[in-house]
């Protein structure tokens, strides 16, 4: 079983900026976007292939490690067999929101998320996973596409516990149901109105477009060790107790490794659920 640690590792021994130029090379021009170049980068880093040149090798390890891969359209972007969901971000700016679509920030990932398909939610016997959010700074530039930043935080450190956001879910269905005559339906989105007009054939799909705050803002109170000069800095942000529960190798091999540049060490981060109370948390960081 992989985890982030050995991701952490790996990344530091195949440290890839230049992505799209990187995976066009190795998949003969079938990746021509940076989102997808980041996707596998962050995949190939959990399952330690990104050097590995045979594309057949790569989904053999997949396999092997994964027991959800995920698709452009569902939610996470794979899972781990029995460890975390990973879900990839890609963003332009290193000060712009993170655009979550229409699933609100998750502390935690649970099998019964109405927002996730049936074949993730049957991929193994879980109830409840830790997220993982990769989060890829990228250049805006058309002649050349680079990773700039990426940052790797766990969903209790970054989101606030679910009934948070499904408390505004269902006041706004609520307000919606007292809306004379319309026809509301309950669906895996905010919801759908059917009938609005006399005739009853207008309806309206109501979906949520979620964001959330860079990480950079939401951090702003930890020393990250960030060197503006650096080309390629690596953030990992997880609660101690996380840290604490890997195997004893893989905390073994992460603290083992000697380079500059590279640092861990316990800091306090404000409680995603009450900002007046603060959490030891491991912060990982790596500036190539």
């Amino acid at each position: 079983m992989t985890n982030i640690l050995q991701a952490i590792a790996t990344i530091i021994n195949n440290p890839r900026p230049d992505l799209l130029s990187y995976y066009k090379s190795q998949s003969n021009n079938r990746i021509n976007a940076l989102g997808d170049a980041l996707e596998y980068f962050v995949k190939d880093a959990f399952a330690n292939t990104i050097d590995e040149p045979e594309l057949s090798n790569k989904e053999k390890k997949y396999k092997e490690l994964f027991s959800w891969s995920g698709n452009q359209n569902t939610f996470p972007d794979f899972m781990i067999r029995n460890g975390d969901a990973i879900e990839v971000k890609k963003i332009q700016s290193s000060g712009g929101d993170i655009n979550l679509n229409s699933s609100y920030p998750k502390s935690k990932l649970f099998s019964n998320d109405p927002q996730i398909s049936s074949k993730c939610r049957n991929c193994e016997t879980w109830i409840e996973k830790d997220i993982v959010y990769a989060i890829g700074v990228t250049s805006a530039g058309k002649t050349k596409q680079t990773l700039k930043r990426l940052w790797l935080i766990y969903g209790d450190c970054y989101a606030a516990s679910k009934e948070y956001y499904e408390r505004i879910r269902v006041q706004i269905a609520t307000g919606i149901k007292a809306i004379h005559d319309v026809e509301f339906t309950t669906t895996a989105e905010l919801g759908k109105v059917k009938k609005v007009d006399p005739l009853g054939i207008t309806h309206l799909r109501i979906r949520g477009m979620w964001h959330i705050n860079n990480p950079a803002k939401v951090f702003d109170n930890i020393n990250t060790g960030y060197d503006r000069q650096t080309t390629f800095p690596i953030i990992a942000i997880m609660k101690e107790n996380k840290y604490s529960s890997f195997p004893p190798d893989s905390k073994t091999m992460i603290e083992s490794i000697s380079r500059p540049g590279f640092n861990i060490n316990t800091q306090q981060i404000k409680c995603p659920d009450n900002p007046v109370d603060f959490i030891p948390a491991k912060i990982i960081t790596y500036n190539i």
